[in-house]
């Protein structure tokens, strides 16, 4: 089972960037899919974007040109540049495989935009 520890969120003003990381552990992550979620008190945990293990990418339309996700084999990370941050995007943002593992949540990090 592979676990997933995210880090560098924070509170951040409008128009302003964050950069948030996320390591696993366990074996062959090279291989696997690897997503970001996020996750408001009123919804359910959403996809973000994701990454597959030849380096193809995707995203959901509302953080398309704003956001960046990229991964490190060699260190077992993927990360999220978020640029040009809004109100709408304050959540806590989660990474796991895609399609999502249900039994390997992390315990995310808080990113708060406002000003």
């Amino acid at each position: 089972q592979v676990q997933f520890v995210e880090s560098g969120g924070g509170l951040v003003q409008p128009g302003g960037s964050l950069r948030l990381s996320c390591a696993a552990s366990g074996r062959l992550f090279s291989f696997k899919n690897m997503g970001w979620y996020r996750q408001t008190p009123a919804n359910q945990r959403d996809f973000v974007a994701r990454i597959t293990s030849n380096g193809t990418t995707n995203y959901f339309h509302s953080v398309k040109g704003r956001f960046i996700i990229s991964r490190d084999n060699a260190k077992n990370t993927v990360y999220l540049q978020m640029n040009s941050l809004k109100p709408e995007d304050t959540a806590v943002y989660y990474c796991n495989t895609f399609p999502r593992d249900p039994t390997s949540w992390g315990q995310g990090t808080q990113v708060t935009v406002s000003s």
